[in-house]
């Protein structure tokens, strides 16, 4: 059984930063990246999934990396329909994992061997 390489980082305990902005108690805007990232931590976590990431000189990240079964997987997080990611093509690039997984607002889907998951769906992972 493969496992996890000493190259990734645990994540023990990850909390990034809300951008909270109080305009006369009239807006209030929170970071959706951060509230993003937490919420597939926490369905990761409750599916007992140890989390670690992967970051490359400060220059690319990926946002969580798991062992499924035998395979060491990325997982890249995105807020919206855009998932264009260079981190998660770097990583590819560099480790040719069997195949990726992001997560966004689009529907299921497999292409280039990365996994697309809707946020709704993270149960499915």
């Amino acid at each position: 059984m493969n496992k996890i390489p000493y190259k990734f980082k645990k994540i023990i305990y990850r909390i990034d930063s809300f951008e909270l902005i109080d305009l006369s108690q009239q807006l209030i805007m929170i970071s959706m990246g951060s509230l993003t990232g937490h919420y597939v931590a926490n369905e990761l976590i409750v599916k007992g999934y140890e989390l670690y990431y992967w970051e490359s000189n400060g220059k690319a990240e990926v946002d969580f990396i798991i062992q499924k079964d035998i395979n060491i997987v990325p997982i890249e997080v995105k807020t919206s329909t855009h998932t264009k990611s260079r981190s998660l093509d770097l990583y590819m690039k560099n480790y040719n994992p069997n195949y990726a997984i992001r997560i966004s607002e689009k529907n299921f889907g497999f292409e280039n061997n990365i996994k697309s998951v809707p946020l709704y769906a993270i149960f499915c992972i």
